[in-house]
């Protein structure tokens, strides 16, 4: 049953042709050759440049994203700086304001201390111009009523004069003592 007799036979379904078995293997040799020869060596070229170009790109990735660290630190830096210079600028912006503004109420002082003292000095001038004036006419008064008191002119100069300042000498020291009895 396992061999075939000669002559008109069935071939065995489990055992294969040997001739196919002979082309079958110079076949699958064949095939085996052209894929290590030509294929396999085309993959493992393919394999390597997506290996480098997926490892290129996470390297330029990587790159590019030290490099946007970088440049990050540094626009953080230069901010901080920016911050820090906006500070100073308001800082000395303030302290110029507050020195500009004591200058002009120190020159208001003055200038209001320079007006007071003039509008005193004013009045100093004004006060002993009246005072003279007073006196003159107040003495040509007193002359005048004394002699109509007295019955007798008082035409003589150096006593008049006497008379004359003895009394504004009094008044002064009556409005003195007045002055000084309100304080």
């Amino acid at each position: 049953m396992f061999f075939a007799e000669e002559g008109g036979h069935e071939p065995n379904p489990i055992v294969p042709i040997w001739q196919e078995m002979v082309i079958g293997t110079i076949a699958f040799a064949i095939l085996v050759y052209v894929l290590v020869k030509f294929v396999f060596p085309r993959m493992e070229e393919t394999f390597k440049a997506r290996v480098d170009a997926i490892e290129g790109g996470i390297k330029r990735a990587e790159d590019a994203q030290a490099e946007a660290n970088r440049l990050l630190q540094q626009y953080k830096e230069q901010l901080a700086e920016a911050r820090t210079e906006a500070a100073r600028i308001r800082d000395e912006a303030r302290a110029d304001a507050t020195g500009i503004r004591e200058d002009i109420l120190a020159k208001a002082r003055e200038e209001s201390d320079r007006i007071i003292a003039a509008g005193r000095d004013a009045l100093q001038t004004e006060r002993q111009a009246i005072v003279r004036q007073l006196r003159a006419e107040v003495g040509s008064l007193a002359v005048e009523l004394a002699g109509r008191i007295v019955g007798e002119s008082l035409e003589e100069e150096a006593r008049r004069r006497g008379t004359v300042e003895r009394f504004l000498q009094e008044i002064g020291d009556a409005d003195a003592a007045g002055a000084a009895g309100r304080r």
